[in-house]
C-alpha cells in the first residue's frame, strides 16, 4: 500500500504539471530528436517499483519526429519514447500511453531471456500490473495515418506463417509459436522466416 499511495501522489504531480504547463513537456523543434523528461522518468519507476520490479530503471524521452506512433519502448536501451502530440490529447493519454509502453519493458525484463510477443500474455499481465488493464494493442488517437505498401515478405518453414513487412528485415527473426512450441521460447535457426515473393503470386 505505501508504494500504491506513493505512486498515485506522484502521478498526481505529474499530471498536474502537463495540464497546467504542457508546453514544458513538449520538446522544442530541433535537429535534436530526444528530450529526456526527468519527472515522467521518476515516475515511471515509482510504478516498477510499485509492482515490486527494482532492478529495472527505465528511462523516458520526447521525440518530436514521431508522426503517428504514441510511444516506443526501446528495450536495448531500457527507454521509453513519447509522442508531444500526446499532451495536445489529454493528460490522461499522457500517462496512458507511458504506462502503456512500460509494460513492454516489464514484460521483457520478466521473460529475461526467453522469447516473447509484442503484445502477448506477458505484456498483458504488465499492463494489468501497470494499472491499464485490458489495454488495446494500437491505440485510436487522432493522429494522421501514412499507410505504406508492404513489399516483403517471409515465411516460417515449419507452419508456414506469412510475416508481411515495409521494409526488409535486417537481423535473423524466426517465428516465436514454433520456437515456443519446439524449442522452449529460444530462438532456432530451423524456424528463422525465410524470404517469399507475394503470397497471391504463390497461391496462383
Amino acid at each position: 500500500m505505501k508504494y500504491k499511495q506513493l505512486v498515485m501522489d506522484f502521478g498526481r504531480s505529474v499530471m498536474k504539471r502537463v495540464r497546467s504547463s504542457p508546453e514544458d513537456l513538449v520538446p522544442p523543434r530541433r535537429r535534436s530528436r530526444l528530450r529526456h523528461d526527468p519527472l515522467l522518468e521518476d515516475f515511471a519507476n515509482q510504478l516498477l517499483k510499485a509492482v515490486g520490479c527494482r532492478s529495472l530503471q527505465a528511462r523516458v524521452f520526447w521525440n518530436p519526429s514521431l508522426r503517428t506512433t504514441a510511444g516506443l519502448a526501446v528495450w536495448s536501451d531500457r527507454m521509453v519514447v513519447l509522442n508531444p502530440k500526446l499532451v495536445e490529447v489529454s493528460s490522461v493519454e499522457v500517462q496512458r500511453t507511458l504506462r502503456h509502453e512500460l509494460a513492454h519493458l516489464l514484460a521483457k525484463h520478466r521473460a529475461g531471456r526467453h522469447r516473447i510477443e509484442a503484445h502477448g500474455d506477458e505484456w498483458r499481465q504488465a499492463c494489468a500490473d501497470l494499472g491499464i488493464p485490458n489495454e488495446a494493442r494500437c491505440h485510436e488517437l487522432p493522429f494522421k495515418r501514412r499507410r505504406f505498401a508492404r513489399k516483403f515478405f517471409y515465411a516460417c518453414p515449419e507452419c508456414s506463417t506469412i510475416l508481411s513487412r515495409v521494409k526488409p528485415l535486417r537481423k535473423k527473426a524466426a517465428c516465436i509459436r514454433c520456437c515456443r512450441k519446439h524449442n522452449g521460447g529460444q530462438y532456432n535457426e530451423r524456424f528463422r522466416f525465410r524470404p517469399i515473393g507475394r503470397p497471391d503470386k504463390i497461391a496462383a
